[in-house]
């Protein structure tokens, strides 16, 4: 059975992989069998290569700033050309701004969905052109429990995370029947740098601390589990799902 979880011989993509979530991710595919081409926007991913090549994968590092969707075409055709094909996709890379939303700067409100949400869509977009070609493929888009709630000061943000959860279901209604996965996970409160100002108030890290079952933030590999079963045969009968990885916050 454990069979089904490896990613032998397949490429994976990961955007927003030089920290944080997208690290994890990255290097869980990674010790999962799976050779991993890590997008940042500085280029700067060498922890992230030196873990990849320490798990006996081969890593690339890929500069694509994801607030235009220009870099895109270029990101999928950089990796087949660098790691020879793309099986997996991890849409990861995102921002945050906090305000009230009746000051929300629109400068703001466009920057977050153009990176959390337009450029998810265009990767999705064509890399599942080449997966309904070979009649395989993974998407995994990264989303949040504020798929589910408003949260607080982040319209943006809620906003975009509603809207990859939709897109998930989608492409998947659609893409489906070509073999190809899309799915999403939908992290908690994890220790991440977009959750820094809220862990520096600590009124407010108590008061969400209290709410996780779990009695703690998350990490990024809480995450490993669910990016290994979302990118493996494992979940091939899983189509349009959103994976909640909270430490049971929507269960409170």
């Amino acid at each position: 059975m454990l069979e089904l979880f490896r990613l032998d011989g397949q490429v994976a993509l990961v955007t927003g992989g030089d920290k944080g979530l997208g690290q994890g991710i990255a290097l869980a595919l990674a010790r999962a069998g799976a050779d991993v081409a890590v997008v940042s926007r500085s280029g700067n991913a060498v922890a992230t290569l030196s873990a990849i090549a320490s798990a006996g994968r081969r890593g690339v590092a890929l500069t694509a700033d994801l607030s235009s969707t220009a870099p895109i075409e270029g990101l999928i055709n950089d990796t087949v050309a660098q790691l020879g094909r793309l099986d997996i996709l991890v849409n990861n890379a995102g921002i945050i701004r906090r305000a009230p939303a009746t000051e929300y700067d629109w400068n703001d409100w466009r920057a977050v969905l153009d990176v959390n949400l337009d450029a998810v869509w265009a990767l999705c977009q064509s890399a599942g052109r080449l997966m309904i070609a070979q009649r395989r493929g993974k998407i995994i888009n990264v989303a949040s429990v504020l798929a589910f709630q408003g949260g607080l000061r982040v319209p943006a943000y809620a906003a975009a995370k509603h809207a990859v959860a939709g897109l998930t279901k989608a492409l998947a209604n659609e893409w489906a029947r070509f073999g190809v996965n899309v799915n999403a996970i939908a992290p908690g409160y994890m220790v991440t740098d977009n959750t820094q100002a809220l862990r520096d108030d600590p009124e407010r890290y108590r008061q969400i601390l209290e709410r996780i079952p779990a009695g703690r933030w998350g990490v990024p590999k809480d995450l490993a589990g669910a990016a290994i079963f979302l990118a493996s045969s494992a979940s091939d009968y899983v189509h349009g799902h959103v994976l909640v990885v909270d430490g049971g916050w929507l269960a409170r």
